[in-house]
């Protein structure tokens, strides 16, 4: 079952069983007379398209549509009872308390919590079940490659094998053998004869690992690397940023983890997560909801200042008014970032990329000014309601830069696991990038903001920024 035909039917499933959900709670409540008389009788249809769309927005606010492969059944049905009690409360306060009799209110809301939980469990069951047998006959497996040293990959291959369920299909390994073994064995000077049959002859180039995720369509990453050799994991991490793989390490490393991944059991097989998701689906779903509703509101509501100031920009200097330039966002991908122009229109014909400077004598006129104030970046709410962007996150760098940078730069590539932002941790923070010095102190600020993400924080990143372009010190 491939991604998509597994959120159709996971959707499929959920509308029929919230519907069936709504038609019984209307006929306990407003044709079986189970809890009193009401006091008028709606229209059933309305009743339950509204119930039902009300649902299917709980799920998808609450991340019940992420992509949970493999996992465990019992454990998804745990999240739906969170999910089901949470919305059920909600309606509890917006709704039912005001058109409710009184003594029918405690025996009514349990029994719709009742059906919209059975029924929504039903009918996921039946989704995962499909999906499971589809799993153990060979289809919509999960290519995954071994990462680790050469007398642990054979083990971690036996052990995947015998859990056909888990739905990983291992289509290569990596063996990166023991560094201390490496070593001892150059100062012992033993002969190539004996080098031969040594399995350190197998070891590979660890460089090569993103150009075999690409080459093999690799979804899950398996590291199988001692709790002795930190360094290794660390080049794993660092080479596999920036690709879209799930890294999972087997249980015995955890001594190095020290309780900072997510320990997860697919059908037996027991791993650990490495780098889950950065927020929990109700904060990155709120994250969202912000984005959009604070974007229409600063491009409808300042409209006639953005046309004068598109009029000043064309009149004080010669070329369009609206900056374009390629970006990197979201797991590597480039998008056409928008800005008020700054600067000339051929500001970069004989240098080529370079970073601006604090007072670049290249600005336009009114281009220090509109760099002080923030307004620069005011067209760039256009790329956040498009989703290539968010109000807070990681600036996003040129590709040019992001090349060069990504070698230069421990865990660079890490700021792509999240959206980039029109403001960042290290935008606050730290001073303008003037070199290669200030651009690492800021990597350190983007993968503290990734490390820690959260809507509280969000709001103060926001605060700091609304202040800094009120007294213009924004650079």
């Amino acid at each position: 079952m491939t991604r998509k035909a597994e959120f159709i039917a996971l959707l499929l499933a959920d509308a029929v069983a919230v519907c069936l959900a709504s038609v019984l709670y209307y006929l306990a409540r407003f044709q079986w007379g189970w809890f009193d008389d009401p006091r008028f009788y709606p229209e059933p249809v309305s009743v339950v398209l509204a119930l039902a769309g009300y649902w299917l927005l709980v799920f998808f606010f609450f991340g019940m549509y992420r992509e949970r492969y493999a996992s465990s059944r019992f454990d998804e049905l745990v999240s739906l009872m969170k999910v089901v009690s949470i919305g059920i409360l909600v309606l509890v306060f917006a709704i039912f308390i005001d058109i409710l009799q009184p003594g029918s209110t405690r025996a009514l809301i349990f029994y719709y919590w009742l059906d919209v939980y059975l029924l929504v469990a039903l009918g996921r069951i039946l989704v995962r079940t499909v999906q499971k047998v589809l799993i153990l006959r060979g289809y919509g497996t999960h290519n995954a490659l071994i990462v680790g040293w050469s007398d642990r990959v054979e083990q971690l291959h036996e052990d995947i094998a015998r859990y056909p369920a888990a739905g990983l299909n291992v289509v290569g390994a990596l063996r990166i053998g023991h560094r201390e073994t490496r070593l001892q064995r150059a100062l012992a000077g033993e002969g190539q004869e004996d080098a031969d049959e040594s399995p350190v002859e197998q070891v590979q180039d660890i460089e090569v690992l993103p150009d075999l995720i690409d080459q093999l369509n690799v979804q899950d990453v398996l590291i199988a690397i001692g709790a002795d050799d930190q360094a290794s994991l660390m080049d794993v991490l660092r080479l596999c940023d920036g690709k879209p793989v799930s890294l999972k390490l087997v249980p015995d490393f955890y001594s190095v983890i020290g309780g900072m991944a997510r320990t997860e059991h697919l059908y037996g097989l027991p791993l650990i997560e490495v780098l889950p998701e950065p927020m929990p689906a109700w904060e990155e779903s709120t994250k969202r909801i912000i984005d959009v509703v604070v974007s229409l509101i600063v491009l409808v509501v300042g409209l006639p200042l953005w046309v004068l100031l598109t009029v000043l920009i064309r009149l004080t200097s010669p070329g369009p008014a609206i900056f374009r330039q390629q970006r990197v966002g979201l797991h590597g991908r480039v998008f056409t970032m928008f800005k008020f122009r700054t600067m000339r229109q051929d500001a970069e014909a004989t240098t080529g990329p370079v970073w601006a400077s604090e007072d670049d004598p290249r600005y336009t006129p009114i281009g220090s000014w509109l760099r002080k104030t923030r307004l620069d970046e005011v067209p760039q709410f256009v790329n956040v309601l498009k989703g290539e962007m968010s109000l807070v996150g990681p600036r996003p760098e040129r590709p040019y830069f992001v090349e060069r940078l990504s070698h230069e730069i421990p865990l660079y590539s890490r700021r792509s696991r999240v959206k980039p932002g029109i403001t960042g941790w290290a935008q606050v923070i730290w001073r303008y990038d003037a070199s290669l010095a200030d651009v690492k102190q800021k990597v350190k600020y983007d993968l503290f903001y990734i490390a820690n993400m959260s809507l509280r924080m969000d709001f103060k990143i926001l605060f700091m920024t609304i202040k800094t372009a009120v007294m213009g010190k924004g650079r």
